[in-house]
């Protein structure tokens, strides 16, 4: 068979999930995506299920803003 990698699209409730991905880039730079998987680890661990997903969310929204490929329309 095809072996077919989809990319992820991140689940956006709303634009404060622009704003801390756009913080941790500013702060962080290219290890901004570290920072957020390590804040997202750092809810689980503390079984935070919500702000959980919402930190790998956020993670895949940088490595999405990050990425110089057209990966489709966003409605």
């Amino acid at each position: 068979m095809f072996d077919v990698s989809v990319p992820q699209h991140p689940y956006i409730s709303g634009p404060q999930d622009y704003h801390e991905a756009s913080k941790l880039i500013e702060c962080y730079g290219a290890e901004a995506v570290i920072e957020a998987a390590a804040r997202a680890r750092r809810c689980r661990n503390l079984g935070n299920h919500i702000n959980f997903c919402r930190w790998r969310q956020i993670e895949r929204l940088i490595e999405m803003l990050g990425d110089d490929r057209a990966m489709g329309t966003r409605h």
